[in-house]
């Protein structure tokens, strides 16, 4: 064996993964996670080596950093990180796969991982790049085709508002609004992203949620009123949008981002008007997961990729390369750093 293999062979020996090193109090710090070595584990019978190609960074990650009450656990200290990946089969002994084969599963923040195939979807290339699989014809994308198509029911002619308006799931909603024939307005944070949403994703109109005429702003880009707003944000977002909500307004819940590292819950000063305009106004509130539409991942998938393919949905990717940069990439998600949906290419795509 030369130098050179016996180099290669001993990297390919080893493994990184990233754990939860303490449970973050507020904003999440670089000290509550920690990155390890291991030796790359060997496939037993029926298991698969997976090799991480792609991770997938999304808000909903902070809960899992917590231990209150939630609709899944948390990640234990000292556990892997949580996340969904593209993979590619480094190593097969179950005949479901075969190496090469290009799968994701949630393997979490690791460049490698040991499956026994349960859970593990393959990804056809074919219908786009398979970094997508994990973006707008994964995940982010059914949670904005399900959310709005489901539960916000959007109609010709009615106004859309989506909070987020530039990152994965709220650029989806948008451009399906317009896809529905209804008006679609975003709100993102900056001119740069608020640009992006009208002029490259087609949106009627975008507000500047830094804006201190955020309010005012809403409602001229609002003259009639708003029929479905798509909540990603919470916070002085949803203040501004509430009074807009037309009667029989529908709002699916997806995510509060600005609320994730709060400390303590604070229920609003306007909770008792809140609940008479919801009753007034007849309007409809629903939070969702989207593994709520499971059956629905097919219809998804057909609709999705096809309005992709056609041009009618546009996605931006945010990559940060390498597994080390899941945590810092991760922090400035949750400030609104990236532009697009937040990507951490951890491998190649071919080994």
């Amino acid at each position: 064996m030369t130098a050179t293999s016996i180099q290669e062979e001993a990297i390919m020996s080893q493994a990184k993964r990233i754990v939860l090193a303490a449970r973050p109090v507020g904003e999440p710090k670089p000290s509550d996670f920690r990155i390890e070595e291991f030796a790359v584990p060997t496939p037993g019978q029926g298991e698969v080596l997976l090799r991480t190609i792609w991770l997938s960074l999304d808000p909903y990650m902070r809960g899992r950093m917590s231990d209150g009450p939630s609709y899944a656990a948390p990640v234990p200290i000292d556990g892997v990180m949580e996340g969904e990946a593209v993979s590619e089969v480094a190593a097969s002994n179950n005949p479901d796969f075969a190496k090469g084969d290009i799968v994701r599963a949630r393997t979490g923040w690791q460049t490698h991982a040991i499956s026994s195939g349960k859970g593990l979807i393959k990804v056809d290339p074919k219908l786009g790049p398979i970094s997508t699989s994990i973006g707008v014809l994964g995940m982010p994308g059914m949670t904005a085709y399900t959310g709005l198509l489901d539960i916000g029911k959007p109609q010709e002619g009615e106004t859309v508002v989506v909070a987020g308006a530039s990152g994965a799931v709220g650029s989806a909603v948008g451009q399906i609004a317009k896809i529905k024939g209804a008006r679609a307005v975003g709100i993102a944070g900056g001119k740069d992203k608020c640009d992006y949403v009208v002029k490259e994703l087609g949106f009627d109109a975008c507000i500047d949620h830094r804006d201190p005429d955020l309010a005012a702003k809403l409602k001229d880009a609002c003259p009639k009123g708003i029929d479905v707003y798509f909540e990603n944000v919470g916070g002085a977002v949803f203040e501004a949008v509430f009074p807009l909500l037309n009667p029989f307004a529908r709002v699916p819940v997806c995510g509060l981002i600005a609320h994730y590292n709060d400390t303590e819950a604070k229920p609003p000063k306007w909770a008792a008007s809140m609940m008479r305009a919801t009753l007034t106004k007849r309007l409809t509130f629903r939070g969702f997961i989207v593994s709520d539409f499971a059956a629905r991942h097919g219809d998804f998938l057909r609709d999705m990729s096809a309005w992709v393919r056609e041009g009618k949905v546009k996605y931006k990717e945010f990559v940060t390369e390498g597994l080390e940069s899941a945590p810092g990439a991760f922090m400035g998600l949750l400030k609104g750093a990236n532009f697009g949906k937040q990507l951490v290419r951890v491998g190649q795509d071919k080994a």
